[in-house]
């Protein structure tokens, strides 16, 4: 196992770096054109739901240790991948900064749905 704080470990790309490398890769194939948000935003949904098909039979158990399965594994984590590319290409099409989005979504959520208080207080 390796310890995250090991600094002969490669830091995985952040999402920036991630972003551009997906404008230039659309870019070199001239599919700009083609990268319209109805269209990013379609592609999405059918990787999603190519994620959702792993897991469409599979009980509550089976679900949970899907990553057991080295095959499984790969598929769940091609399928994550493709999943946030597009989400990604759309949110760079769209001006989106998803990272900012979601924390305000989950601002929005904390006031909306506050913590139960303990019983008996």
């Amino acid at each position: 196992m390796t310890d995250p704080h090991d600094h002969d470990t490669p830091r995985p790309p952040g999402l920036p770096e991630l972003r551009h490398r997906l404008a230039e890769f659309a870019a070199a194939r001239d599919w700009q054109p083609y990268h319209t948000p109805k269209n990013l935003v379609a592609a999405l949904s059918v990787e999603a739901s190519e994620l959702l098909e792993i897991f469409q039979w599979l009980t509550p158990e089976e679900s949970a240790r899907v990553m057991d399965d080295p095959d499984t594994a790969h598929r769940v984590t091609d399928e994550v991948a493709d999943v946030l590319a597009y989400l990604l290409q759309f949110c760079e099409v769209l001006g989106v900064d998803p990272l900012a989005a979601l924390a305000a979504k989950i601002d929005r959520n904390e006031l909306r749905f506050p913590v139960p208080e303990p019983p008996g207080e």
